[in-house]
């Protein structure tokens, strides 16, 4: 099938876009990419509906929401179209859309993660099928809605030596671990990754992110506050866990200066990413490093120190990095029209593997 999937991640950096020829197992084709950002405008906009969201019981309808979602869809309808022209790509040929929409609230804890975006919508005015509300199945049938991407990686890293692991840098962090049997299969969110020292970077000079780690690279690390975010009960549950962007804040680096935060943010990441190894069966022998978060050398460096393992961009596999999630979603997409599972008891929680997703016909 060709799919498109689109990602709009937690960091708010803007909406990917992704075109491949895929079975949903084994055959990948990239065929094109773009990215495109968003405004300041529509980040605040999205800001804001999900601090709205947070402080709701459940999901539920809201002006303010519901105009963040009809921008959102029209932003990602666009995207789209322009995705197929610079393809040279009719409409008419492509099979389905993965949407993933904004992840807004993730609350697996009180039965339910939100993800906005109007999957009925877009398929109306684009003439495609598109899936949509990947998550909520998920969540509903007693898993964590998270990490989705997993089976994905499986695919990506087929043919290579086992155990290796995929660590995904986005808002949040997290990690597959693939072990030599076809079912060995762990996933789980390992904590931040850019959103605090994005939000960090936002607070104290203005510029959304730290371009290269170089704002990081300048500061020295504070070990006691370090130590103060990293005695946090989470970081030794078991598997399967997921995070809200909002479930950690910056709070603890305040009063340190707006370099050292910035490094002791960076090394906060890093540190939660070698905690996080801890709870696998098995050391990888390979750590493979998609999301945004591969294009900070400081991060990467931190990273590879506190784990042990030369932090590899995924380009190493011949891929590239910044398309990964949007052409997951494609995948999952196509999984999803043929009913093979998307979610599974190593990656969610959830009790049998499953498929899941909400299908809008034009």
């Amino acid at each position: 099938m060709l799919a498109v999937g689109l990602m709009s991640g937690t960091s708010l950096d803007g909406i990917d876009a992704a075109l491949i020829e895929t079975d949903g197992a084994g055959h990948i084709r990239p065929i094109a990419f773009r990215s495109d950002p968003y405004s300041a405008q529509a980040r605040d906009q999205l800001r804001e509906a999900a601090a709205l969201a947070l402080s709701f019981d459940r999901p539920r309808a809201s002006p303010k929401v519901v105009e963040a979602e009809r921008m959102l869809t029209n932003r990602h309808i666009l995207a789209v179209r322009q995705l197929l022209s610079v393809a040279n790509v009719d409409p008419a040929e492509v099979d389905v859309i993965g949407f993933h929409g904004q992840t807004i609230a993730h609350r697996p804890d009180r039965g339910w993660t939100w993800q906005i975006g109007d999957g009925a919508a877009m398929a109306q005015a684009l003439g495609i099928r598109v899936v949509n509300d990947l998550r909520s199945a998920d969540v509903a049938a007693g898993g964590q809605g998270a990490p989705l991407l997993p089976v994905y990686h499986r695919a990506l890293t087929a043919g290579m030596a086992r155990p290796v692991a995929v660590l995904n840098l986005g808002g949040v962090a997290n990690v597959t671990w693939l072990g030599a049997g076809e079912g060995d299969l762990i996933a789980f969110d390992t904590g931040p990754a850019n959103g605090l020292i994005d939000d960090w970077m936002l607070a104290e000079t203005g510029s959304p992110y730290d371009a290269n780690g170089a704002f990081a690279a300048r500061g020295n690390v504070d070990r006691t506050v370090l130590d103060t975010m990293l005695d946090n009960p989470w970081f030794d549950a078991p598997p399967p866990k997921s995070l809200d962007r909002a479930d950690f804040t910056c709070l603890p680096a305040r009063g340190l200066s707006a370099a050292d935060g910035a490094a002791t943010l960076t090394a906060f990441t890093a540190e939660t990413v070698a905690l996080a190894l801890r709870h696998l069966p098995e050391r990888p022998t390979r750590l493979i490093v998609a999301g945004g978060g591969r294009h900070n050398p400081t991060l990467m460096r931190m990273i590879a120190e506190a784990t042990g393992l030369a932090a590899e961009p995924i380009e190493a596999l011949g891929w590239n990095g910044d398309a990964t999630e949007a052409e997951g979603f494609a995948y999952m997409a196509v999984r999803a029209v043929r009913g093979e599972p998307i979610s599974f008891p190593g990656t969610t929680g959830v009790p049998a593997p499953m498929t899941g997703g909400v299908l809008n016909n034009p």
